[in-house]
């Protein structure tokens, strides 16, 4: 590939909506250190399923290693949606579904992060919903905070 073209990689990935008894949600800190003009941002937990893995499997085991937490089962589907992006000097088209679970709050931790895991995740916060609104950095996916204050009223999936 010449002229600066990226490849695209397909992928199905599982994300978690986590949502703590003061309906605060978890997010991730990161960026991509190839790009640093890019910024940083929030996003939800979750990664690619392996081979043979359920969504709901997928997404258990990416919270727990993103964050050290571990539940046994997850809520039901409430977005499912295709985007793409760019990260380290490629392009992705990811296939998504989010889950929502809820939880007490407790500390996250980097529990098994991966090499790419270590270079762009930044941390965790607890963020209340409100502050989603007036964050000064790029939350994803966009309309987060609408979409979680919808489903916690008995909103339908999308």
């Amino acid at each position: 590939m010449g002229g600066g073209e990226r490849r695209v990689l397909e992928r199905d990935a599982a994300r978690v909506l986590l949502v703590d008894e003061r309906d605060r949600l978890l997010l991730l800190h990161g960026r991509d250190h190839t790009r640093p003009e890019a910024g940083t941002w929030w996003f939800t937990p979750g990664g690619g399923i392996d081979a043979g893995e359920s969504a709901e499997a997928a997404a258990r085991r990416e919270l727990a290693e993103e964050t050290g937490i571990a539940l046994d089962a997850l809520g039901p589907v409430v977005l499912s949606r295709t985007t793409e992006f760019d990260f380290e000097h490629d392009r992705y088209r990811q296939r998504e579904v989010f889950f929502l679970a809820r939880t007490t709050a407790q500390p996250a931790v980097p529990a098994k992060w991966t090499e790419i895991e270590r270079r762009s995740l930044l941390g965790a916060r607890w963020w209340p919903l409100a502050d989603l609104e007036r964050a000064g950095e790029p939350i994803y996916p966009e309309g987060l905070a609408a979409l979680v204050r919808e489903l916690l009223a008995g909103g339908a999936a999308r």
